[in-house]
């Protein structure tokens, strides 16, 4: 543990002499560290879903770093410290498991699950909103699967997954039928409910849309490479037949 503190303390060190020596990082504000923030994140689930190890490990120190930025920011501004952050998560930690600080039974990761939602719209007081802490600018699939779950903590929820096999089908219906129909804004709504559906049912599965569809991604990114690497003239010139032929090449490798 002392180990993990002296690291720590360095941290703050740096940062709290950067501001004060650097003529760049003295310059930042919260509002030019978002973007930067936003892209560290996004670099760190890259490796999440490589399972690069050393790569995850730069990347967290990376947010640590902007974490202790923010912080230092404000601490300047006489608002708030690297104290007052951390003490502030650690009792919401300690809050939102009564299950292990407090006197709730909880026998399964479901039951922590709803008792966490309950908790945090109990947290906002009277006139809270059950899907008020889904942030606006999530992408809309992650933004689709927050919605579904903090619905459903609250008891909104398909009863079995049968039902929502059932409401993908219709959903397939109503937007072949506007297809049929060639009603461009219909097709578009429609099709906004078939995804919808379909992250209701990988929810109900337990699959994170977003987590598959990457991992689709990356998929169709390393076949199309090899398409375009064994491919003996460029990809305009060949015929689909020639490239599915690599296409199923680079399947069976």
């Amino acid at each position: 543990m002392d180990r993990k503190c002296k690291a720590f303390e360095e941290l703050l060190n740096i940062m709290v002499e950067l501001r004060e020596k650097c003529p760049w990082d003295r310059k930042q504000t919260m509002e030019t560290l978002r973007p930067l923030t936003i892209e560290e994140t996004y670099e760190l689930c890259d490796a999440v879903m490589k399972s690069d190890i050393s790569d995850i490990k730069k990347e967290l120190g990376d947010l640590i770093m902007h974490i202790t930025f923010y912080a230092r920011i404000a601490e300047e501004q006489g608002l708030f410290d690297i104290g007052d952050v951390l003490n502030s998560v650690c009792e919401k930690l300690k809050y939102r498991h009564p299950h292990i600080y407090g006197n709730v039974k909880a026998d399964s990761a479901q039951q922590v699950s709803e008792n966490w939602e309950k908790l945090k719209l109990k947290e906002g007081g009277r006139g809270h909103k059950v899907l008020e802490g889904v942030p606006g600018s999530l992408p809309s699939l992650v933004k689709a699967l927050r919605l579904q779950e903090k619905a459903a903590g609250v008891g909104f929820d398909w009863g079995t997954k049968e039902e929502v096999w059932d409401k993908v089908r219709e959903e397939v219906l109503e937007f072949q039928t506007e297809v049929d129909c060639g009603n461009a804004v219909k097709m578009e709504e429609e099709f906004g409910d078939l995804l919808f559906s379909l992250v209701n049912m990988a929810r109900k599965y337990g699959i994170n849309p977003d987590n598959a569809l990457e991992k689709t991604n990356n998929k169709f990114i390393s076949r199309f490479n090899y398409v375009e690497d064994n491919a003996e003239r460029p990809l305009p010139e060949m015929s689909l037949e020639e490239m599915d032929e690599l296409w199923n090449e680079a399947k069976m490798r």
